[in-house]
């Protein structure tokens, strides 16, 4: 029997009931309450402009539920990376160590010395070890961190070239991700922006002759997923080291935080320094393998030029990060691998056995193991593509259909499409997630069986 919108239920009413109950530990209350409200709000609406029969009041705390539901999915939570992109930006960049939360934690869930020395009793230097790490994994003389790299590159250009010239080839004026382009940064930092060369080609003589007295820096940018091909031709490091004036900082904004990996079309940061960069600077959450921050390395004074500056204080981290990034450098320095190059290593055999593994016993023939590649992402190696091997779903559900069923999945699965059908790359797939990943494949199966009735 249909109710009236005089008997609609009450907010408080509806968070009593036990399948929204369980929705305010996920979401909070005021979340859950809000969305009952909007879910009154909108039947009450139907009903006086559409004339939309008034739900029961069994379908009305269903309402309720999938809008709590709804709520729930934005909410931050670990998901399988089937994409068959390492460090895929959307989904968080590189995992960190397990092991790392161990220290982490005791120092974030108590009290610290984050800013103490314990030796003196008196206030010190926030960073822990985290300079001297950088600084010995770089090869630098000096190293800080920020909270991202943009913050790094923007602390630099404001502190060392404010009102100021800074020449960047016009093939590295690229734009990175949601909207970060490297002539807006130039502007906002108060640097100006001296464009040189042209979009393929960019010569020495061309950097030598935009340098003027007003000249403090230039800054070779990594073009992160842009990539040239063809005719092309630049400068490296060491000859515009060599050429340019002594007041002339040369700054590298690398990106991809490639230390010491070999990872094709790459330059470490160490070899930027080698060369003879003044200044680098790139995230530590790419192919680093730690937290979201901002590393900068290179020359003693420049690094305390920046520190001194009142802007390192809005850009500085806190103690998560550098519990973290403090655990991922030492692991950096004594032999292990990020996520990245850890990855790209798994022999191919390797993952085929993977790949079987998972599609064993699902008794449908629809699940296909197919030849793939991977990507390293996060702006790192554009046009390099490593072997791998995908799940192909050769079914009679539409691709888009597939995916939306393995997100629902808890914890939710990602794939993508390729050649008109759904995949699901398993390079970047922790064999610890097997179990729950043919769950979600059974779930498929499932549907596909519904479907064929």
């Amino acid at each position: 029997m249909m109710s009236t919108l005089q008997a609609l239920p009450q907010i408080e009413t509806l968070l009593q009931d036990e399948s929204i109950a369980c929705w305010i530990p996920l979401i909070s209350r005021p979340l859950a309450a809000d969305a009952a409200r909007r879910t009154l709000r909108d039947i009450r609406t139907g009903s006086r402009e559409q004339g939309s029969p008034v739900p029961a009041g069994e379908d009305i705390v269903r309402s309720v539920g999938a809008a709590c539901a709804a709520v729930y999915a934005r909410r931050l939570k670990r998901v399988i990376n089937g994409t068959g992109i390492i460090l895929h930006t959307n989904l968080g960049r590189s995992p960190l160590p397990e092991a790392g939360w161990e220290n982490a934690g005791s120092v974030n869930c108590g009290y610290s010395n984050l800013e103490f020395e314990l030796e003196s009793g008196k206030r010190g230097r926030r960073s822990g070890l985290v300079p001297e790490l950088l600084s010995v994994l770089t090869g630098a003389e000096s190293s800080m961190v920020v909270n991202n790299n943009a913050a790094a590159l923007f602390l630099i250009l404001s502190a060392l070239a404010g009102q100021k010239e800074v020449i960047v080839s016009r093939g590295e004026q690229v734009q990175i991700g949601g909207g970060f382009r490297i002539p807006e940064i130039l502007r906002l930092s108060g640097a100006k922006l001296v464009e040189v060369g042209t979009t393929n080609v960019t010569t020495l003589a061309d950097y030598m002759g935009a340098v003027t007295e007003q000249t403090a820096m230039i800054l070779q940018v990594h073009r992160s997923n842009f990539a040239l091909r063809g005719f092309t031709a630049a400068p490296d490091t060491r000859q515009i080291a060599l050429a340019k004036p002594d007041h002339v900082i040369l700054c590298v904004d690398q990106g991809s935080g490639v230390t010491m990996e070999e990872l094709p079309g790459e330059t470490p940061a160490r070899v930027f320094l080698s060369r003879g960069a003044d200044l680098i600077c790139f995230s530590a959450d790419k192919v680093l393998g730690g937290p979201q921050a901002g590393c900068v390395a290179g020359k003693r004074e420049l690094i305390r030029s920046l520190i001194k500056n009142p802007l390192f204080r809005v850009c500085r981290p806190g103690k998560t990060v550098y519990s973290l990034l403090e655990d991922v450098l030492i692991r950096r320095l004594n032999g292990e691998d990020g996520e990245a190059a850890r990855i790209t290593r798994i022999p191919k055999d390797e993952l085929k056995k993977r790949a079987r593994r998972l599609v064993s016993g699902m008794g449908c023939p629809g699940l296909e193991i197919v030849e793939s590649t991977m990507t390293t992402g996060g702006g790192s190696s554009p046009d390099e593509t490593f072997p791998s091997y995908s799940i192909r779903f050769n079914l009679k559900q539409k691709p888009e259909d597939i995916l939306a069923l393995l997100r629902s999945h808890n914890p939710p699965v990602l794939g993508m499409i390729s050649d008109g059908r759904a995949q699901l790359n398993i390079a970047a797939v922790d064999p610890r997630d097997f179990g729950t990943l043919k769950d979600a494949l059974r779930a498929v199966v499932q549907a596909e069986e519904q479907c064929m009735l």
